[in-house]
Formats: structure tokens, sequence, C-alpha cells
């Protein structure tokens, strides 16, 4: 049994391996400011629950002789923990050092890449393997729905099988240390690094996979590893000649249906990109040898991930809805199964990060102008800082100006406050509000304030 601690354990990467840390039988602290400004209180109770002792973020749970801390890349050296941790001797390590050490110690090992949609295929295939009966045990970045009534955080699905299921993470280069049997690329497109440099990385990953890799044929960005590994298994919404097909797709109340190998089935969420992710998960699980069909069968009662395209509620005929999408694929993805229904759209998106936002802002804002018809409306707080030391020389008013020249109805807000208040003001029944960001926590809680405030 070791002693182990995480800094900023309230996020979705660490809080994810600290349970599993736990479940293993070690013992475990955590900190995370976001706890000492009285906020995630939730996701701190649930920690808690399931043993995990927390600390203030003052270097205090460094007293406890751990053997090593863990930190993700978004702390920086100045705070009391890394500090103590300096003056101990008290190894630190990164997340992904961790994720890749459980990951390795298994069987059979199912990393999930891509550009956007990762976190729902991850979800996808580890419901199946569970369903299955290959007791996985999964790690994902997104909140997973069919297991909500567990104890914890339901970001991890809990076993002790042979099977490990994670999520590859190329933002940050991780994926470059993991070897997994099968290497699943849903899709390749701008994002976090530049687009030359997420095809090598890919690459590589694609060429390190054991058993078989996951390609989609219908991504033109993905060409440059279809190729790399013998056993490449692909899948796609357009070409017939992939091994996994779906057709007749058609949006329906509450999700999609669609046909694979002359049976139809039903998606439980909504977007004809989920079914791209479907097919996705089902060819990832053929692998291992799950039949498609019992996979898409599976499937039919699979509930989603929290934060993608997840509807908070309604009221007064208002919908409102919670999304993680933040990079050019992932906003046209949603917006395009959003206008798959009617009604107006009144779009928040809060954009992430400065330097994101230099690289693929002006992207983002043409993948609004793509879907956005002259009735929704598209506003606009300004970007979100998570600290550390930036160039802060783009701002959401500079996106918003680019939209207008775009001919979206598009409106900047210096506050939030305000932004939530003229929503309040211009929502009318038949409405949908999407509220759309990455990494604030808070978003989903001005979601449920705006149901409350629209009674």
């Amino acid at each position: 049994m070791a002693k182990i601690g995480f800094c900023a354990v309230a996020g979705s990467g660490m809080s994810a391996l600290a349970q599993v840390m736990k479940y293993q039988g070690n013992e475990v602290y955590g900190t995370d400011r976001s706890f000492d400004q009285n906020k995630d209180l939730k996701n701190k109770k649930a920690l808690t629950d399931v043993g995990i002792k927390i600390f203030p973020q003052d270097g205090s749970m460094l007293d406890n002789n751990l053997d090593v801390l863990y930190a993700s890349t978004a702390v920086e050296d100045t705070i009391p923990d890394i500090k103590r941790a300096k003056e101990l001797n008290v190894p630190i390590k990164h997340r992904s050092d961790l994720l890749n050490d459980i990951f390795s110690s298994y069987r059979y090992k199912i990393a999930v890449g891509g550009t956007s949609g990762k976190s729902t295929v991850t979800a996808m295939v580890g419901y199946i393997l569970d369903k299955a009966g290959f007791q996985p045990l999964v790690i994902n970045g997104a909140l997973l729905k069919n297991y909500e009534t567990q104890k914890g955080i339901p970001n991890v699905i809990l076993n002790k099988g042979k099977y490990c299921v994670i999520e590859a993470d190329e933002s940050d280069g991780s994926i470059e240390k993991y070897t997994p049997s099968v290497a699943v690329i849903n899709n390749i497109g701008l994002d976090h690094k530049p687009l030359q440099e997420l095809q090598r990385l890919f690459a590589d990953f694609a060429k390190k996979a054991t058993l078989g890799v996951v390609i989609n044929k219908d991504c033109a960005n993905s060409s440059v590893v279809a190729n790399i590994n013998p056993n490449t298994i692909t899948f796609s919404l357009q070409d017939n000649n992939a091994d996994f097909y779906a057709s007749e797709i058609k949006a329906v109340e509450n999700g999609s249906t669609y046909v694979y190998k002359g049976k139809q089935y039903k998606l439980n969420i909504i977007g004809t990109f989920n079914v791209a992710n479907a097919m996705c998960a089902a060819a990832c699980c053929s692998i291992l040898g799950v039949d498609g069909h019992l996979a898409c069968e599976i499937l039919q009662t699979f509930l989603g991930t929290k934060r993608r395209l997840e509807v908070l509620g309604k009221s007064n005929k208002i919908t409102v809805i919670d999304d993680f999408a933040h990079n050019p694929d992932k906003v046209a993805a949603s917006m395009s199964a959003l206008k798959s229904y009617k009604g107006r759209l009144i779009v928040m998106f809060q954009p992430h990060g400065f330097a994101p936002m230099r690289m693929m802002g002006r992207e983002i804002i043409e993948a609004f102008a793509k879907y956005l018809d002259k009735d929704d409306i598209l506003l606009m707080p300004e970007i979100f800082f998570a600290g550390g030391n930036v160039k802060r020389d783009i701002s959401s008013k500079d996106l918003i100006e680019y939209a207008k020249s775009k001919n979206i109805n598009a409106e900047y807000f210096a506050s939030r406050d305000d932004l939530e208040k003229y929503i309040i003001k211009i929502a009318r029944p038949n409405d949908r509000i999407i509220l759309m960001g990455a990494r604030d926590n808070s978003i989903t809680l001005l979601g449920y304030k705006i149901l409350e405030e629209l009674q």
C-alpha cells in the first residue's frame, strides 16, 4: 500500500486516477484550490465518500509521509504543495505518468484518441465491454451518465478484469507514452496543436498498437495513418466499403436511429456525429471479439456523458443545454445536431485559453457561421483563464467582431452576469439555450440558474 497525493484532485483526469488508486488499496490524499474557495463541493463530497482524504492546498498534505505527489500540467510551481514536496524531496510526477503506469499493467489495453469525440467513444467502449462481461477498468475525462448512481465521481468504471480503457490525450503530448493493444483514432482536426504535429502524434500512436487500429474513413486528415498498422479497422457514415458502416440516419425525439448491416438501432443521444461515435466504438470492440450487432444493441441503453449536448431541463417551453464543444470540429458537430431540430438557438460560447483562440478562434467562428441562421444568436463572455503566465493579446471582442463580419447575430459581454440577464430577457417559448465551453465547471451551474430564473 502506497501513500499518494494528488494536487488539483478535482480535475476530471486527476479525480479519476485518485479513485482508481483508492480502489486498488492505496492511501490517497488530495488538495484543490476550488475546494478551498468553497467550489465544487459536490465533487469534494464524492471523493471523501470513497475514502480520499482532502486537505487545504497549503502544503499540509505533505506532512503525511507521501510516497509520491501527482500534479497536472495546469499546476504552477508556486503552489504550496509543490514547494513543500520539493523541500521534503517527495517525488513529483505528472498525471499522465500514473495513467501510463496503470494502463501498462493490463493485458488488454484500449486507448481512445482523436481531437473530437474521444470522451464519448471511451464511454461507449467501456459501456459495451462492461455490459458484455469483460469487466474493464475505464478511465475517462467525462462523467458517465450510466454510472451516476455509483459512489464517487462517475468518470471511472471500476472492475478487476484484464481490460483497461482510457481516453488518450493528444493536447499535452501524453499520448506518446502509451503502447496500446488497440488504438482508436476517432478523427484528426485542428485543436491544441498544429495539424501536421497532430498527424505525426497519431501516426506514432497507430504504429505501436499490437492488436489493431480503428480509423475514421470519413476524416480526410486521418488518411496519413490509414495504412500504418497491418490490422486496421475502418468505420464510416459515407463509404459502405468500411468495416463498420451506418446508414439511414434519422433525427428522432431525444436521439437518432440508424441501420447497421440490415438492422435498425436507436441511440438515446442526438447528433449524426454520435452515430459515427457508435460505429467507432463497435469497431474497437470487434477487435476484442464483440459482435457488431451486440455492440449496437448494448448502445441502445447508453445514456451518454455529462456536458455533451446534455439537456439540463426545460422551463416555460425553453430548453437549456450544456455542451463541452471548444474546437472547430466539436462546434460544427454540436451545431449540426442542434439544427436537426426546430427552434431558435441562443448560444453562449465561452472560449478557453488565449493561445488556443489565437490558433483556432477564427475557425470556431466559421463553424458557427456555417450553421447559425439570422434568427439565432451567438453570445460570448471574455476568454476563460485558469491561471498562469500567458500572453493576453486576443479577446472575445475580437472573435465577436469577426463573427459580425460573417453576418452572425453576435454580441460580446464583459460580464457573464450581464450576459445571463440578457438571455433571460430575450428567451421565448421553443428557444434552445446552449451554454458551450470547456474546462469551466461553473458553466453547468449557470445553466441550472438560468432554468430557475426562466420559471
